[in-house]
C-alpha cells in the first residue's frame, strides 16, 4: 500500500525540473513572460523549476501552448515520431489501403517503396 503512495503524480520530479528550464530557454521566453502568458505568478513558475513540482493539469495546456510543445514534453514522455496522417490524396489513397487484406498491402507498399528509393537516390 505503501509503495502505491510513494509515485509521483506526473513521473520522475527531476525529469518535469530540467524539462521545463530546458524548454522555456529553448523557447526564448523568460520566466516572467511565459508566467505572464499563462495567467500565474512569476513565483510559481520558478517554483516548478527549481523543485521539479508540475503544475496544476488547468496550466499544463496553456503553458505548451505557450512553449510550442506537447504536453507530453513538459511531463517529460516521448513524443510520438508523427501525429498526424499524410493528408490530401496521399492520405485518402493510404487510407484506402490500410482497409485492404494484408497481401495487398504488402504488394502495394513494395511497389510504392521502390518507387520512392529510385526517386530519393535520383534527387
Amino acid at each position: 500500500m505503501q509503495a502505491f503512495f510513494s509515485l509521483a503524480p506526473y513521473g520522475d520530479g527531476m525529469t518535469a525540473k530540467s524539462n521545463l528550464r530546458e524548454l522555456r530557454e529553448t523557447a526564448g521566453i523568460s520566466q516572467r513572460e511565459l508566467a505572464r502568458q499563462i495567467g500565474q505568478d512569476q513565483s510559481n513558475i520558478r517554483y516548478w523549476e527549481n523543485s521539479g513540482n508540475l503544475p496544476r493539469s488547468d496550466v499544463l495546456v496553456p503553458m505548451a501552448k505557450t512553449l510550442g510543445v506537447s504536453v507530453e514534453a513538459l511531463l517529460g514522455e516521448p513524443t510520438p515520431w508523427r501525429t498526424g496522417k499524410p493528408g490530401g490524396k496521399a492520405g485518402a489513397v493510404f487510407e484506402a489501403v490500410s482497409k485492404l487484406p494484408r497481401r495487398q498491402q504488402q504488394k502495394i507498399l513494395e511497389v510504392v517503396e521502390a518507387f520512392v528509393n529510385q526517386h530519393s537516390k535520383a534527387a
